[in-house]
């Protein structure tokens, strides 16, 4: 990604943290809209369960230009949710949630270009995830 690129997933995502401070919970709600059996893989606080996603998201994407300062992060988010029994399935409804979420955050500001630049995000993200933690098929 170019830096103007990171730029944008960054203030964008600025957006999202401060409607997740109104809603903490809503990308979890988002999620089990999209794959209701993944409820069971979550503990009850989901607003606290939402705040840490969001901080995580945070240190991922203002480190995403940087692979050796970032890649310990996705080695110990993917060895983490392989442990709870998240599979590379799970990924997908996961990344509308979040899609969701900042359709939710940003309204017309969440432009078809941004919408891209986060799936492509999410991809990058989500792929060394389950690479370097070992996260298997379903």
């Amino acid at each position: 990604m170019t830096d103007a690129e990171l730029e944008q997933l960054r203030e964008s995502y600025s957006k999202l943290r401060d409607e997740a401070v109104r809603d903490p919970a809503f990308f979890y709600d988002a999620l089990f809209r999209h794959a209701p059996e993944l409820r069971q893989l979550f503990r009850e606080d989901l607003e606290g369960q939402g705040m840490k996603f969001m901080t995580t998201l945070g240190v991922i994407l203002a480190k995403l230009g940087d692979e050796s300062a970032v890649d310990p992060h996705f080695q110990e988010l993917g060895k983490r949710h392989a442990s709870l029994g998240v599979r590379i399935s799970h990924f997908a409804p996961m990344e509308e949630a979040l899609i969701d979420s900042l359709r939710n955050a940003l309204e017309d500001d969440f432009t078809p270009g941004l919408e891209a630049l986060w799936r492509t995000a999410f991809e990058e993200i989500s792929g060394r995830m389950i690479q370097r933690g070992g996260i298997q098929n379903s």
